[in-house]
């Protein structure tokens, strides 16, 4: 293991510390440096910047940050944000064909919940989905950790009878994603790939970047060749390259299939994806359960900690 992976791997057990956490909360520059990377607490926030992101013809999926919860009044509060989200973004002329869409996690909508916790999760993801077509635009479930991943995959299924525009996660560090991606690389189903942001045991997950961004690529050929929409998520430049060369390859056009990045990183490559006319979406997220999301940011790339790092200690 090197030294990136070793890092990677800190931090994600970081992101699991309320010690840390209540250490980083309090740092009187922190919410200044998240900000790069989460634009506020508030609808209004996210709806701003979602604004903001169409002048450069960019589009977003919008995800209210929180997961893990095991309380029913919080799983509540999330489903009704979203509701409250979907309506703003309709309103401001945001939601239509999908220029503004939601991601959700399901263990923020009660997955976790003892008993019917998978029912009271997929009844909350259908009435977003419900609120999302009625504003014109689509919803995709984020995927979690592995643990989660047959559930999430089932919920998906069951979503899909009534809402077959519902997108799919899938990450590349999964050892089983590339048959996870044959499954779903049919006509009329969105998937995004990334590489994954949790940390996961060898037994089922590859422990080196070399190996996820081998995964990557082969499901990546999987669902470039695949009757489906791929959603290419990932910042790596070799991977984007790779990525046009067999959009290309496969003939496809320029809207059977998009790139994504998220909020604040390479804003500027964002662009000129951008400008050369290919779709490119910003992952946005919003609220005040920032702390495991920026600590997975961290981990997925070295130079997000040196950013985060260096404001911490020439601002304080």
């Amino acid at each position: 293991m090197d030294a990136s992976d070793l890092l990677r791997n800190s931090l994600l057990q970081l992101s699991k510390s309320d010690a840390v956490r209540r250490t980083i909360e309090k740092a009187p520059v922190s919410r200044q440096v998240v900000h790069r990377f989460i634009p506020g607490d508030s609808t209004a926030d996210v709806v701003r910047a979602t604004a903001e992101l169409r002048t450069t013809n960019r589009l977003a999926t919008i995800d209210y940050l929180g997961e893990d919860t095991t309380d029913l009044t919080q799983a509540i509060r999330t489903r009704d944000a979203y509701l409250e989200l979907l309506r703003a973004l309709a309103d401001a002329d945001l939601s239509q064909h999908g220029m503004g869409e939601v991601s959700l996690k399901l263990s923020a909508l009660g997955q976790y919940l003892p008993g019917d916790g998978h029912k009271i999760a997929l009844e909350h993801a259908r009435e977003i989905c419900e609120a999302a077509s009625a504003a014109g635009t689509t919803v995709t479930l984020d995927m979690e950790d592995h643990t989660t991943t047959d559930a999430t995959l089932e919920t998906l299924r069951e979503l899909r009878r009534d809402f077959p525009w519902v997108g799919a996660v899938i990450q590349s560090y999964l050892r089983r994603s590339e048959g996870d991606c044959r499954d779903l690389a049919h006509e009329g189903s969105r998937v995004r790939l990334c590489k994954g942001a949790y940390k996961e045991p060898e037994s089922v997950a590859y422990q080196s970047g070399a190996e996820v961004d081998q995964s990557y690529v082969r499901c990546l050929k999987v669902l470039m060749a695949g009757d489906g929409y791929p959603m290419v998520a990932s910042h790596d430049p070799r991977l984007i390259e790779i990525a046009g060369a067999l959009a290309a390859h496969h003939e496809r056009d320029a809207t059977s299939f998009e790139y994504q990045m998220l909020y604040g990183i390479r804003p500027e490559e964002q662009k000129r994806i951008a400008d050369r006319g290919d779709q490119m979406r910003v992952y946005l997220p919003y609220g005040e359960e920032w702390y495991g999301y920026l600590m997975r940011r961290m981990a997925e790339r070295p130079a997000n900690t040196a950013f985060f790092l260096r404001g911490l200690v020439t601002r304080n």
